[in-house]
């Protein structure tokens, strides 16, 4: 089959999820999207299930370029303002360029909570975010362990649904209206040292 055609109705499924939700999600809407003949996406992908897989792995493979893009070629953020940089450009990613793909990641996780094997499926991609900024703490050189890294991640995840909503007195509360201040006080609250 044509990979480029194929591409092209997996960013069209990924595209419908965003804008129409998982029920919104038919092979007819996709061929509309991908501007292809009707019957296209059936070719490519025949059942409802198949198409979910086709979105949410062209999902993991966007999040993994985005990922390698932004933390470039080098060893990674050389310390805190780095990698509050590099966290703020990834939450602007997702209320700004990637906010298709990351509407459509939350649209895939509600289908997953019916669907085990789409659990499984998206469930590598959330789980390397964990090890990532692990990584990523001990590359600035801030205090780390499996503790602060959870609570990163946990709070960069639970930061996308409000942007990608949007609500300004929601944003502001959670200090997402700016997000340059937001991930420079969040890294300070994940890394400040344990006093006893």
């Amino acid at each position: 089959m044509n990979q480029a055609r194929r591409d092209r109705l997996r960013d069209a499924a990924i595209a419908v999820l965003a804008q129409e939700g998982g029920r919104g999600l038919t092979h007819r809407a996709v061929d509309a999207a991908a501007a292809v003949p009707t019957g296209t996406a059936k070719n490519y992908f025949p059942t409802r299930d198949a198409l979910l897989r086709a979105a949410a792995e062209r999902c993991a493979e966007r999040c993994r370029a985005l990922a390698q893009a932004l933390a470039g070629a080098g060893p990674g953020p050389a310390d805190a303002a780095q990698l509050a940089a590099l966290l703020a450009g990834l939450l602007r990613d997702a209320a700004g360029p990637g906010r298709t793909r990351a509407l459509a990641h939350l649209e895939l996780q509600a289908e997953a909570a019916r669907r085990p094997w789409l659990a499984a499926l998206l469930d590598p991609v959330a789980a390397a975010d964990f090890t990532a900024h692990a990584h990523l703490l001990r590359t600035a050189g801030l205090p780390g362990g499996p503790a602060r890294a959870r609570a990163l991640t946990l709070a960069l995840h639970g930061a996308v649904p409000h942007l990608l909503t949007g609500a300004p007195a929601t944003l502001a509360a959670a200090g997402l209206d700016d997000l340059d201040r937001f991930t420079r006080e969040l890294l300070a609250a994940v890394c400040a040292e344990e006093t006893r």
